[in-house]
């Protein structure tokens, strides 16, 4: 059987680039070479574009685009349905025929919807949410507004752009109740989040906010636990396991996500079955609310009265071994190749 030729985007000019390439790695690594022939394409902090030849090992230890031997200039050709990676090589263009794109990029340029409208343009099919999708769910203003429409709930907030003095947003959060998170309203794995105590930390939260984005989310804290909801499809849907984050202090930011020195996973949600029940149906619901497609990680929030509320969604969520996605569709009998196997084939139904 001819193998199919999927090309792994890996890297990316986005605050979370070094996140990416551990989840390229394990994707790389699991993926059937019987089945597959991978063509890797790296993207360095700057947003170079490079087709890889050398080893997955120099993905994960950041050394990939160090030797120019390994990487040449590379790009889609936009030219609608020719499916082209274009090589510079020698002085000439080499053309590479491509069935389907795998992105394994997390954050601005990778998961907000920029990549996802290149390749439409071009006609390329890829793995995940659609250009819409994308950008709705990176956006935590936007995507909280729709799913509220659908009947769920969100936390109370304000939502600020750069022109805001520090006035003006100290006056109008003062409706809402501390503590506060402050947030980037387009920004991942907990980048550029402050948890707010007192009101006179709110200018140094906001500046390092906006650091990160052009608009700023305040929050009310949510009083309660996060869960979170792993969905895989495009119609008919399959439903991971439903896994629990248990904090010692504090939230769940950058260090704790990928370090986990105070906190811990349980994995399935120490949760009753009704319950649980409830955090999959409104994970659905918030799925199909924000269209997505292929894949997404839905966290919520359980309240001590047991209500949900919705937090955000990832459109492509940490990829690897210990990873939360894999490890809870892994609790319903997945293993990461045949996750990796079904998201190729929901690509290509696109």
């Amino acid at each position: 059987m001819e193998k199919m030729i999927v090309a792994v985007l890996f890297g990316g000019c986005s605050n979370e680039y070094e996140v990416s390439l551990q989840s390229a790695y394990s994707v790389i690594t699991h993926m059937d070479p019987e089945k597959y022939e991978k063509v890797l394409i790296g993207i360095t902090k700057e947003g170079r574009w490079y087709r890889y030849y050398g080893s997955a090992e120099n993905i994960l230890n950041d050394t990939w685009c160090t030797d120019e031997t390994s990487c040449t200039p590379a790009i889609f050709s936009p030219n609608r349905y020719e499916n082209y990676l274009l090589e510079e090589t020698n002085g000439q263009v080499v053309k590479t025929m491509i069935d389907l794109v795998f992105p394994v990029l997390h954050g601005k340029n990778g998961e907000d919807g920029t990549l996802q409208g290149y390749l439409e343009l071009a006609g390329i099919p890829y793995i995940g949410c659609d250009t819409l999708s994308s950008a709705l769910c990176m956006d935590k203003d936007r995507a909280h507004k729709l799913a509220a429409l659908e009947g769920v709930r969100t936390p109370a907030s304000v939502v600020f752009s750069k022109s805001a003095l520090i006035e003006e947003i100290i006056a109008e959060t003062n409706q809402l109740k501390l503590p506060l998170f402050v947030k980037p309203v387009k920004s991942g794995s907990s980048i550029g989040i402050t948890l707010v105590n007192e009101r006179d930390e709110l200018p140094s939260a906001v500046a390092e906010a906006f650091s990160h984005d052009e608009r700023v989310i305040i929050e009310e804290f949510i009083d309660g636990f996060e869960v979170g909801c792993a969905i895989l499809g495009n119609d008919d849907l399959i439903v991971g396991e439903v896994d629990e984050i248990e904090l010692e202090t504090g939230y769940f930011d950058f260090k704790e996500k990928y370090s986990l020195t105070t906190s811990k996973i349980h994995m399935p949600a120490r949760i009753d079955e009704d319950l649980k029940a409830k955090v999959k149906d409104t994970g659905i619901k918030i799925y199909h609310a924000l269209g997505c497609s292929g894949l997404a990680r839905v966290d919520m929030f359980i309240t001590p009265s047991g209500e949900i509320v919705f937090n955000e969604v990832n459109t492509f969520p940490g990829f690897t071994d210990h990873s939360r996605y894999p490890n809870m569709m892994k609790g319903i009998g997945l293993t990461f190749s045949e996750i990796i196997d079904k998201l190729i084939q929901l690509g290509l139904e696109r």
